[in-house]
């Protein structure tokens, strides 16, 4: 059941008393967008939607314009829509990290458990982490590897559309529907993003400064891995997402790396704030959402923690593009 949300988060109060847009706000660094054909225009600029002193990972499109995102924080999957409205669309979530969707509406979550280090049982957290479907029904795919070792705290995951999922821990895994674990890369690998491609066939998962990619067999697993893109220097290689032309979005450190259908980088839309999640959404899917770290404090300045306590405030923007996410599927 989805619920409203509130209060209001503390973007969207300065979203709607017009902060935002009147100046760069502290803690944001200057953008220069230049074009990149078909994809952004030169003129195109950020607005600010939503913050948080919690987090947004792991997101999603909806079909009616919104996203969905991950907030561990509250053990809650929670979604901003067209409108920038917060709801809550899932409670009692476990710690979700990120969040899936496959065309049939189906959310899946890694669930993170009690493993988040700015908790202070952390250390002592006993129930096991897990790749789930949590809506509409509730399905447990997988809580630990093939040799019974759990998962540890995860990091992204894709559905397949067939009822599994891939997913990241340090390398890269596939839970098939019936819950069997396989690994897709578990050497010389530190993995954070995955996607697939848009006719499913291709597995891509970032390695830190670049995307590895690797073919998909019929029953899920995955052979044939290669080197398919770099980030022209940039590293920290993070969430990613797919237009309708096969393009690769790729967050990392200064901004969002637009890659080729076939590996040749195209550009860089520069962000904000450090990135690490996106989604294509809103009409057409023509806008793209980019969750960003960081956030303004009730005194105007960049909010901080104390030494030692992890800050996971977080900022999402969005921004006109020239393409459209893929329609195939919401991600």
């Amino acid at each position: 059941m989805r619920r409203p949300c509130c209060p209001l988060s503390l973007a969207l109060i300065l979203f709607f008393s017009g902060a935002a847009a009147a100046q760069q706000l502290a803690g944001e660094r200057p953008t220069t967008i230049s074009e990149i054909p078909g994809v952004i225009a030169a003129d195109a600029k950020w607005e600010l939607v939503w913050a948080d002193f919690k987090t947004a990972d792991g997101i999603v499109g909806t079909p009616d314009g919104g996203i969905l995102f991950a907030q561990e924080q509250s053990d809650s999957i929670r979604k901003l829509d067209a409108s920038n409205r917060e709801s809550i669309v899932v409670t009692d979530a476990h710690g979700p990290g990120a969040v899936s969707m496959d065309s049939q509406g189906r959310i899946y979550a890694v669930q993170r458990a009690c493993t988040d280090p700015g908790r202070p049982f952390s250390a002592s957290c006993a129930e096991l982490t897990r790749v789930s479907i949590v809506a509409p029904e509730q399905k447990i795919l997988a809580l630990s590897f093939a040799d019974g070792k759990p998962l540890g705290r995860l990091n992204d995951l894709i559905a397949d559309g067939k009822g599994g999922a891939y997913f990241t821990v340090g390398g890269a895994f596939y839970a098939n529907p019936q819950g069997v674990v396989s690994v897709v890369a578990d050497k010389d690998i530190t993995s954070n993003g995955i996607m697939l491609s848009a006719n499913g066939k291709t597995l891509y998962v970032t390695n830190v400064t670049g995307v590895l990619a690797f073919d998909v067999q019929s029953d899920g697993t995955t052979k044939n891995r290669r080197d398919f893109a770099q980030l022209e220097g940039d590293k920290g290689a993070d969430g990613m997402a797919i237009d309708s032309a096969g393009r690769l979005y790729v967050t990392a450190s200064t901004g969002v790396h637009v890659i080729a259908p076939d590996g040749k980088h195209l550009g860089l839309i520069p962000t904000p704030r450090q990135p690490i999640t996106l989604a294509f959404s809103g009409p057409d899917k023509k806008l793209l959402y980019v969750g960003q770290m960081g956030v303004v404090g009730p005194d105007g300045k960049p909010w901080t923690t104390p030494q030692g306590v992890r800050n996971t405030a977080m900022t999402m923007y969005r921004i006109p593009v020239l393409t459209e996410g893929f329609k195939g599927r919401p991600k």
